[in-house]
């Protein structure tokens, strides 16, 4: 927390799985059903070797750092699957047909657990006018329904999904293009996130602030190189806007203006 209180962000850019929502939660769950649901169609013994080449510990139920899962767009998750099938012995052609029979994604709404009241710390942080974004290697649809199943859509500015056809996680395309869209420099932008690929993703946008969060996949031996600020989850933010409000409203009683006091 005092890494952040003398940083007073115009914006703040978060990552989601991991972040906002149990990654674990959401994805793990989702490997292992996908590899019943291929197992069914193909009678092949898919589980490990899927849960191997995404990166996901079956035995602990861990979603792995540095895997495929940790930071892949879906579009990629699902060519990975297919050579996982071709390397269980199918043709290219069978291995197309059985993924595109099998294939899911997790339900964005039933699967999705919050790390804090999601709502009220992005009301907070609107209230203090910092805008709101959101750089996801997830994809649009499913990210959509996850914001109007929080009701956080009327505090969020913008956000950008794996298949909107920008570069993804490290590349710094996902920051520079929100903070065009908000019209604010980067260096102003607090971004958080869970991977190193989220802190790398900052770090080369140029952001002012980079906040690493242990709720994720991440050790803090993985982000700690990486991280300008490391806190346990985005629960944490709430004293952080709390506090800016505090010293707001200290500044307004003093007569002075709060945004060249700060």
């Amino acid at each position: 927390m005092d890494g952040l209180k003398h940083f007073k962000a115009q914006a703040i850019i978060f990552d989601k799985d991991g972040t906002l929502i149990d990654f674990d939660a959401m994805w793990g769950g989702w490997v292992v059903y996908l590899a019943e649901q291929l197992h069914d169609i193909s009678g092949l013994q898919v589980r490990e070797p899927l849960c191997l080449a995404m990166g996901y510990d079956d035995a602990n139920k861990k979603v792995l750092a540095h895997g495929k899962l940790a930071a892949t767009p879906m579009a990629q998750l699902y060519r990975l699957t297919v050579e996982v099938m071709q390397s269980l012995g199918l043709t290219a052609e069978q291995a197309e047909r059985v993924v595109e029979q099998g294939w899911c994604i997790p339900d964005p709404v039933m699967m999705a657990k919050q790390f804090t009241d999601t709502r009220d710390l992005f009301y907070k942080l609107h209230s203090q006018n910092i805008k709101i974004g959101i750089a996801t290697t997830d994809d649009r649809a499913p990210t959509q329904a996850m914001i109007e199943a929080f009701d956080i859509e009327e505090y969020l500015s913008t956000m950008v999904c794996a298949d909107d056809g920008i570069p993804a996680k490290p590349a710094p395309d996902m920051v520079l293009t929100i903070c065009e869209r908000m019209k604010i420099n980067p260096s102003k932008v607090m971004v958080v996130g869970d991977t190193t690929a989220d802190l790398k993703m900052a770090r080369a946008a140029g952001a002012g602030l980079v906040v690493g969060v242990l709720s994720g996949v991440s050790a803090s031996s993985d982000l700690i190189h990486y991280a300008d600020v490391l806190i346990e989850s985005v629960d944490e933010l709430h004293a952080y806007v709390e506090a800016l409000a505090e010293h707001e409203a200290t500044r307004n009683q003093n007569g002075l203006n709060p945004d060249f006091a700060f």
